[in-house]
C-alpha cells in the first residue's frame, strides 16, 4: 500500500465449517496482519486458477496504486468481473 501497510490476497474455495458438504463458492479476503479486512464472493469457479491469479494481481495493482483501498466496496467490482 501507498502507506506502508502490508495487505495479503488470498482467493479460494470458501470453507464453511458449519456446512458439511463441499461448497463451490470461490473467495476474495484481504488480509492486513491477523485482521481481515474484506471477505467477498467472487464469480469465479473452483478450478479456475489462471483467472484467480489475474484477479489476485488486478488487486494488489489497485492496492499499490493507491486506486483501492483494501474494502470489500472497493474490490467488489473487480470480483464481480468475468474472467
Amino acid at each position: 500500500m501507498p502507506d506502508g501497510r502490508s495487505i495479503r490476497i488470498d482467493i479460494g474455495v470458501a470453507h464453511d465449517p458449519y456446512i458439511s458438504e463441499r461448497t463451490d463458492t470461490v473467495i476474495v479476503e484481504l488480509h492486513e496482519g491477523d485482521v481481515v479486512l474484506a471477505s467477498l464472493n467472487t464469480v469465479l469457479e473452483p478450478g479456475q486458477d489462471s483467472q484467480a491469479r489475474a484477479l489476485a494481481r488486478e488487486i494488489k495493482a489497485g492496492l499499490e496504486s493507491g486506486k483501492l483501498e483494501p474494502t470489500a466496496g472497493e474490490v467488489e467490482p473487480l470480483a464481480d468481473e468475468p474472467r
